[in-house]
């Protein structure tokens, strides 16, 4: 509430109910500031501004930064860099992230008391909600005995973890977790967790949240500002500290038009993937606008916001509108909720705050950093591959794209197969049964991913798919791994009410968990007969996914071709079993009496879909599903947890341990500085990914992290993967650059997770090269090329490099939410000279590497030249890329304190000492 003293007092007046009936609370209001500015600021911005007002107080926040933020046009206009605060209004995590935050918290418990301070303050001071979701594999499928099985091994393999979870939702106030077995965290969000609206202690403000995954932005969809960073900065925000941004450029996205029959939501987010990412997005808001949104359902544009990742951007907005409002009463939020809903906004809107879009009203025209515009008539069916999310593919093109990829290179586009090779037929028995692959035949067909399991035209229309194709007697091969991962309860029901589901499990799309699955890589593995054909025959074998992820190595180790598609098209490649198909002219495959049945055979119209959705979604389904996600299952209720508010560390668990991060920690920063005579660990080409350097997928038995394991008694068949191990920093170290596919410059071309250990010139594995490195008292550095850091914004992939002795990253460009997590760990993140990189600087990673920074921190300036040498004479310059600038530059304290969780702990400790 606003004290007397609030900057900003006299701006904060009452939000009255219609009808004369009251007020819900109290409020600040944009319009009365008078300022004319405000009115042409894009609706993602008024909620920056909104924020910054609201959490004034001259120290974090300051009237000078809600100036910045009000002046967005001119300096969005300039191209100026301007940093200011942010601060969310709730944080979002799921387990693989929320597993190593609530470790990372408790830690810093101890740390509190090693430090003779209060433990218990650390503690969450805004709303944390976690939804279980990232752990269930899809081990057992086309089984109707795969859920429970698959929720019986998920609770066997996690039990450590959840317990606890369900720990940390008693030790931790202000803190809700989901169970596991709910839902995909992102639909959980828009069907459930997302308020639009707060109302706290009489205080009505905007939702916004951040959250430690990277498709957070899926919740922008409803209105709400929602992006993904890193665990660290979530941990920082759940401890009450600002989030540190610069200001956004915005690109302003103009819609028309309407999709013709036959597009799906997921042909168009897939076009609108590859425009943005073509445009040049990455750091910066996408906001949508124009006369077709009134056509875009909301489950579509979250399919769009869900890929904002994808497409690079921060987020992907959707302003409050009459859709919005429709989409709260389908899911079942209560009449009150949503008439204060739409109080708060159609206030403000009637006062010129322009925070909902009436399409009844005239548009007046927002100001926008630049300008996109789709004809929604104009969007055609298509996939996306074979190794990238943005590799658009017309489904006519799809063949000839697919011969393409044979014959190229190895790159993102090719698999380089000699022309003789490229018929070759493996055959091979499966299950008793001949059965036979070929280069590009379908081994995986998922219908999973929050990107399409929220949205029940695409859901929907998959059954349609399956029905008329049992009812022309197309069946899918039995070696084809198929399954359903559905985003939440709902969607079974809708499923089950419309008769559909029988003919997705006819098929084998039968329900294997209620999770993500197979594009985080939990797809489970394949029958030992297909593995072997493919990898003694060097087949490249594909999968299918209507997920949002399909980098190299990420989907299945055997599947290198790996493309994303619609739930109806999942079905239907399934039904064709290979991706070497040509819709248009070729047929799907033999029906009943040996007819061919084609593609237009099997596909239904949008108005067949939007029937189905509309006699079938209904929001008691949503109420039914949400009234009782909290009470858990038998699973959860049966799991102990202590009652301490210190957690009691097993030191042989191979699950939580307890992290180094804050071993022999004092009250004063350690003032770290550059670095000198470091070795090159890892020279990397461009569009390094998150899952390269810390992989979420199965351990290689054969692995540092294998070895670990397997000496604390781990049997290989419980290995389960990375992200399930995100708890213990010793398998997530080992697990560091321990991709499959990873190609590193220093083994010159050779794929896999090694390096050259320069001083002996030995070929070992990253990991235990580094502790050769670490153990000799030597620095490293890692060399690479563009977009280093790309994909989900995972907080191992910068805490597996600091624990591994790397000091600095040295690249072309860094994605923005990997390279403040560097900065959050200590890690100096460099970039070349524009126009310069390792090679044409004549570097192969083989030398010593001096950086040169000011001695004291407060010498040190972001975004300054800095000297980098190398033993060999060598010498060039590089920018340091501490992002953050004004009168308070929080990347650089981070630096100074050797990390932003300890910079928290150390201000957390001289706040109560000042009091």
């Amino acid at each position: 509430m606003a004290s007397e003293h609030h900057p900003f007092r006299g701006i904060f007046t009452s939000l009255s109910k219609p009808g004369g009936g009251g007020e819900y609370g109290k409020f600040y209001s944009l319009p009365a500031l008078n300022d004319p500015r405000i009115d042409r600021l894009p609706y993602c911005i008024t909620v920056l501004l909104e924020s910054a007002i609201r959490n004034c107080d001259n120290f974090q926040i300051t009237e000078d930064d809600v100036g910045r933020i009000i002046d967005w046009g001119t300096t969005s206009a300039d191209q100026v860099e301007v940093e200011i605060p942010f601060k969310p209004a709730r944080v979002l995590l799921q387990d693989f992230t929320g597993v190593p935050a609530l470790v990372d918290l408790a830690a810093m418990r101890d740390a509190m008391n090693e430090l003779g301070s209060d433990p218990d303050a650390i503690n969450p001071l805004v709303p944390v909600d976690l939804v279980i979701d990232h752990s269930v594999h899809a081990d057992l499928a086309r089984s109707e005995n795969a859920l429970k099985a698959n929720m019986d091994l998920e609770f066997r393999r996690n039990k450590e973890r959840f317990a606890f979870l369900k720990w940390g939702s008693t030790a931790f106030h202000n803190m809700l977790i989901i169970p596991a077995g709910s839902g995909i965290v992102h639909q959980v969000n828009l069907e459930y967790l997302g308020r639009v609206v707060f109302n706290s202690g009489g205080l009505v403000y905007p939702d916004s949240v951040v959250g430690t995954d990277s498709h957070t932005t899926m919740i922008d969809a409803l209105g709400i500002a929602g992006w993904g960073v890193g665990g660290i900065e979530a941990e920082a925000t759940m401890l009450g500290q600002p989030m540190s941004m610069l200001l956004p450029r915005v690109v302003g996205f103009k819609m028309s038009g309407k999709l013709r029959d036959g597009v799906t939501a997921t042909d168009l987010v897939l076009t609108v993937t590859q425009m943005l990412r073509n445009h040049g997005v990455v750091g910066k808001f996408v906001e949508f606008y124009g006369p077709g949104m009134a056509t875009l359902p909301l489950a579509d544009r979250a399919t769009i916001a869900n890929m904002s990742p994808e497409y690079g951007a921060t987020m992907g907005f959707f302003p409050v509108d009459h859709v919005t409002l429709q989409y709260l009463k389908l899911t079942g939020r209560s009449d009150d909720t949503i008439a204060m809903i739409k109080a708060y906004f159609y206030w403000a809107y009637l006062h010129a705050n322009r925070m909902f879009v009436d399409y009844n009203e005239p548009q007046e025209h927002r100001a926008y950093s630049s300008y996109l515009e789709l004809d929604l008539s104009g969007v055609e069916p298509c996939v996306s591959g074979p190794k990238r999310p943005h590799d658009r593919v017309p489904l006519k093109d799809m063949k000839a794209d697919w011969h393409a990829c044979l014959d190229n290179r190895v790159q993102f586009k090719g698999f380089s197969v000699p022309k003789r090779e490229q018929g070759k037929v493996v055959k091979f028995t499966f299950h008793g049964q001949p059965a036979e692959l070929k280069h590009g035949s379908i081994v995986i067909a998922a219908i999973t991913s929050c990107t399409n399991t929220s949205n029940p035209s695409v859901m929907l229309g998959a059954g349609l798919v399956a029905k008329k194709a049992c009812e022309l007697g197309l069946e899918v091969k039995p070696w084809i791994k198929t399954s359903l991962a559905p985003g939440s309860g709902v969607v079974t029901k809708y499923l089950q009410k419309s008769g559909l589901q029988k003919y997705l499990n006819q098929l084998g799309f039968y329900t294997v968990g209620y999770g993500c699955t197979t594009c985080i890589g939990n797809s489970g593995e394949l029958d030992a007969s297909v593995a072997s054909a493919i990898s003694d025959n060097d087949i490249v074998a594909a999968a299918v996914l209507s997920g949002n992820r399909n980098f190299e190595g990420r989907i299945h180790p055997l599947t290198r071709a790996n493309y994303l598609a619609s739930p109806p098209l999942v079905v239907t490649y399934a039904l064709a079993g290979t991706v070497d198909i040509d819709f248009d002219k070729e047929p799907i495959g033999p029906g009943k009496d040996g007819k061919s049945v084609y593609f237009k055979d099997i596909w239904p119209s949008n108005e067949e879909i939007a029937e189905v959705v509309e006699s079938n979604v209904l929001p008691d389904m949503f109420k039914n599903t949400y009234e009782a996600i909290t009470d858990g299952n038998p699973f959860w209720n049966e799991l102990s947890v202590p009652s301490s508010n210190l957690y009691p560390w097993n030191p042989d668990s191979t699950y939580i341990h307890q992290p180094p991060f804050f071993k022999g920690m004092n009250l004063d920063p350690s003032h770290p500085c550059g670095v000198k005579d470091a070795y090159c660990l890892l020279n990397l080409g461009d569009g390094i990914t998150t899952d390269q350097i810390s992989p979420p997928g199965s351990i290689h038995k054969e692995s540092p992290a294998a070895r670990y394991l397997m000496e604390h008694g781990v049997d290989p068949k419980e290995f389960n993967s990375y992200g399930s191990r995100r708890g213990n920093d010793e398998v997530m170290a080992r697990g560091t650059f321990a991709n499959m596919r990873i190609i590193n410059k220093l083994l010159n071309g050779e794929v896999g997770p090694k390096t050259i250990h320069i001083p002996s010139r030995e070929k070992l594995y990253v990991y235990d090269a580094a502790m050769r490195y670490k153990s000799a008292g030597q620095d490293t550095i890692i060399l690479a090329g563009a977009e280093y850091g790309t994909g989900s914004s995972r907080d191992w992939a910068a805490k597996g490099p600091m624990l591994l002795g790397v000091k600095a990253v040295i690249s072309k460009s860094f994605e923005t939410i990997h390279r403040s997590n560097l900065v959050g760990m200590g890690i100096i993140p460099l970039c070349f000279k524009c126009g310069e990189d390792a090679e044409t600087l004549g570097l192969d990673g083989h030398e010593h590497y001096t950086i040169s920074l000011p001695q004291k921190i407060s010498d040190i300036r972001p975004g300054q030249d800095v000297t980098v040498t190398s033993n060999t004479g060598k010498s060039f310059t590089c920018m340091l890329r501490f992002d953050t600038r004004g009168l308070c530059p929080v990347e650089l304290a981070y630096f100074d304190h050797g990390g932003i969780l300890q910079y928290v702990i150390r201000n957390l400790i001289k706040q109560k000492n000042t009091k």
